[in-house]
């Protein structure tokens, strides 16, 4: 597997009849009209949410769309390949932006402090920890793979940048159910078991904390 940062082709037949050939970027080496073009149409938490609900905990939310997309937009520093610094990776599909996870340390999102913690003992403030917490995927690719790709791609970017673990905090659809859009951006939890995350929390029936530890 190379990336370039990353090309990656994936191949999950529950997902998609066909293989998904998909470039991941960290997105400061992506436009930021790349990603609006992913996240602009996207709905979450009753508006655009820019990946901002998670950060903008208690009654800092809800905010003005256009505020969310500013603050989201010098977070990832799009633009700007020579960046240190970025808050997540920008999936590539037929040379057209097709989805987008945020990654960084966990303690960039206030709200985790309460709701995965439930029966752990964990230290909150470890920023040693990274969360991969978002996934969206534009409309006209989804049902392709692009958050398997995604995540993948995610548990290589936090190594490579110095983390100790990796969580995600998935939805668990019940039987014969399905979860509402709005709520899976979290991820299914077949997106962690196949990027080799295993289940060390269910602080809910609907939800499971995955983690990879490295």
């Amino acid at each position: 597997m190379t990336w370039a940062w990353g090309t990656l082709l994936w191949q999950d037949f529950g997902v998609t009849d066909l293989a998904m050939e998909a470039r991941i970027l960290p997105a400061n080496e992506a436009s930021w009209d790349d990603l609006d073009a992913v996240l602009g149409g996207a709905r979450c938490h009753g508006g655009r949410c820019y990946c901002q609900r998670f950060k903008l905990h208690g009654t800092l939310w809800p905010g003005d769309d256009l505020e969310h997309a500013q603050m989201l937009r010098e977070q990832t520093d799009c633009g700007h390949p020579r960046s240190g610094t970025t808050s997540g990776l920008v999936a590539y599909a037929d040379g057209e932006p097709a989805g987008w996870c945020n990654v960084e340390p966990r303690t960039a999102y206030p709200y985790f402090r309460s709701v995965p913690w439930r029966k752990r003992d964990e230290d909150r403030t470890d920023s040693s920890i990274w969360a991969v917490p978002c996934f969206i995927t534009r409309s006209g690719f989804r049902r392709r793979g692009v958050s398997y790709a995604l995540a993948r791609a995610a548990v290589d970017f936090a190594r490579q940048r110095g983390a100790c673990a990796l969580e995600g905090y998935s939805m668990i659809p019940g039987p014969e159910k399905d979860v509402p859009w709005g709520e899976l951006h979290v991820g299914h939890v077949s997106i962690f078991t196949a990027a080799g995350f295993t289940e060390v929390s269910r602080p809910s029936l609907r939800r499971a904390v995955m983690r990879i530890d490295f």
